[in-house]
């Protein structure tokens, strides 16, 4: 192990005030708010280096994409034969933003979908863009049902940062007042069409408690120029984001954080930078700096700083902290608690309906929206809404639209005729379901075993459980409740359960708690044992509640630079 120097330059010329590891939502948000508070912070990023605007498919229409979008089998086979098992991900619009599994392989004892793209970004430029609060049902829930261990903090301690979060990210939205998502910032919201505001006024009726709203989403319905910084602009609803929008138009680290981080010139960037492990010094018990490999030409490196911020994923922080080994801290830096990585968890989905709402044929719309509607979560909210079978719940994600006619045996004028006549409106809806905090649900790293750059291969182990089961059934029985409650024909279901990490949502392996031994991180998301490192990324959430857990890492990432900040002026840090 030992601290010896791997480079020839100057220590001075490598040290930094604080260094950021990861440059997605989270990366990117310590990043800008470290530079903001007059830090020289250096941010580290394992993948290529992009620009905002360099985005390939952004701007081609659906004929000058090859294959139809659609990536061929024999490309799934040698690059995608993991992540395409989720057969909607992977396609010629945005392959060149996800990992190569032959690449980048990892080992499952339970199926786990690892989800990733190595560039600078991260998921930032593939993320689904939904932001919803978490309330106090979310930060209590451990407590009251006895799971896991208790949340350090309480929705008062971040209900200001999420205001600070969304005013900067711009989200759009509409004010319900339901104390399971509170309201918050929001932009105008991108309005519900006919066929969804029919939804919501007959669901309303016959089930007053679900609520059917446009989705809460990090799309600039509205541009303000003093408080969207970077280089953003409105929103064009062309419905292309997963591709990289070039106007800006959603929120990225390359839109928005970035951009605001180099205007003050404390950031420096370096990609192509694997970070192997973090410093530990035992005579001052802090962690002082990172060694990094580059990417490109094997070269090893060390970078100093006074503090640390671990934003590289819950999957790469924890890699890195396990890799990070020592005679104190012999499975992991950090890991007395023995928590690391464990807790490993993720939202479930795989189950919805759809049906066919009859009428509206005179009725249509113009350009494509971002996104359609949200459910927010309905059951065990509190005593009347308790359920016995389960505890927690599920929200859902859902759209209406008019499909076009598909018409059999024509062909010519007449084909092309009558696909362009917009057929009925249909209503799909996907549950998105709470995974509990399993202790038994978790990673590690196999030293026997190494990727193409030396580094250890990840083994997961994290499925779903009994309580997970029961909250699906439930799931689609409501939703088949609700596409009845509009009248709609044709309705079926589906309850597909999906392996661990198929959401993008994964979450918990370092987590947060009011106890060193047993939890990895405190309520200001700095770590027990290394008072001087910082986690903000998903690795630090308690419990995964139903919501987009994406402006939450973005809350608390501003809260606990807000944090550091304070105490290293204090000189504690």
């Amino acid at each position: 192990m030992g601290n010896m120097s791997f480079n020839q330059k100057g220590k001075e010329e490598r040290t930094y005030d604080a260094i950021v590891i990861g440059s997605g939502i989270s990366g990117g948000f310590a990043a800008m708010e470290l530079c903001k508070k007059g830090h020289k912070t250096l941010m580290l990023e394992r993948g290529r280096d992009v620009k905002h605007g360099e985005y390939p498919t952004a701007n081609k229409d659906p004929w000058e994409l090859a294959n139809q979008n659609t990536v061929t089998q024999e490309e799934v086979a040698k690059h995608y034969f993991k992540q395409n098992r989720l057969s909607w991900w992977v396609h010629e619009d945005n392959k060149h933003w996800i990992n190569k599994d032959d690449e980048y392989p990892y080992d499952e004892v339970s199926r786990f979908d690892w989800i990733r793209g190595h560039h600078v970004g991260g998921r930032s430029i593939m993320w689904g863009r939904h932001c919803y609060r978490w309330s106090d049902i979310d930060f209590e829930g451990n407590l009251k049902d006895g799971v896991a261990v208790d949340w350090p903090i309480r929705y008062k301690d971040i209900e200001p940062w999420y205001d600070y979060a969304e005013t900067f990210v711009g989200v759009s939205g509409q004010k319900e007042g339901l104390k399971q998502v509170p309201d918050g910032k929001f932009l105008p919201p991108f309005e519900l069409n006919c066929a969804e505001q029919h939804f919501r006024e007959s669901v309303a009726k016959k089930y007053p408690d679900r609520v059917i709203t446009p989705g809460r989403v990090a799309n600039l319905t509205q541009y303000n120029p003093d408080v969207h910084k970077g280089t953003r602009g409105q929103c064009q609803t062309r419905d292309r984001c997963v591709r990289g929008c070039p106007f800006g138009a959603y929120f990225s680290t390359l839109s928005a954080t970035l951009p605001v981080a180099m205007d003050t010139g404390n950031l420096s960037l370096r990609a192509d930078s694997i970070v192997t492990e973090i410093i530990f010094d035992t005579k001052t018990r802090k962690a002082t700096g990172v060694r990094v490999k580059d990417r490109v030409t094997g070269e090893e490196l060390e970078f100093f700083a006074r503090i640390i911020f671990c934003n590289a994923s819950t999957i790469g922080t924890t890699a890195i902290l396990l890799n990070s080994r020592s005679e104190e801290f012999p499975d992991g830096l950090g890991n007395s608690s023995g928590e690391l990585g464990h807790n490993m968890m993720d939202h479930h989905y795989g189950m919805g309906a759809g049906g066919t709402l009859p009428g509206f044929e005179d009725k249509y719309y113009k350009g494509r929206k971002p996104m359609g509607f949200y459910i927010p979560r309905f059951r065990n909210i509190d005593e009347r809404t308790r359920r016995k079978d389960y505890i927690r719940g599920f929200g859902y994600q859902g759209v209406a639209r008019r499909y076009n006619n598909n018409p059999e045996g024509l062909v010519g004028a007449d084909l092309k005729k009558e696909i362009f006549k917009p057929g009925p409106y249909y209503i799909s809806m996907t549950c998105f379901g709470e995974l509990l905090p399993y202790h038994e649900n978790r990673m590690w790293l196999n030293f026997d075993k190494t990727d193409q750059h030396g580094m250890p291969i990840i083994t997961f182990d994290a499925k779903l459980r009994e309580n997970e089961m029961k909250l699906r059934l439930d799931g689609v029985k409501c939703a088949e409740e609700m596409l009845e409650a509009a009248g709609c024909t044709n309705i079926n279901s589906h309850n597909d359960p999906t392996a661990v990490g198929a959401a993008i949502h994964e979450m918990g392996t370092a987590r947060m708690g009011r106890d060193p031994k047993t939890s990895v991180l405190n309520k200001w998301n700095q770590m027990h044992d290394v008072e001087n490192l910082f986690i903000t990324d998903g690795s630090c959430m308690t419990s995964s509640a139903t919501q987009n857990p994406s402006i939450t890492y973005m809350a608390l990432t501003a809260r606990a630079v807000d944090y550091a900040h304070k105490q290293v002026d204090a000189g504690v840090l």
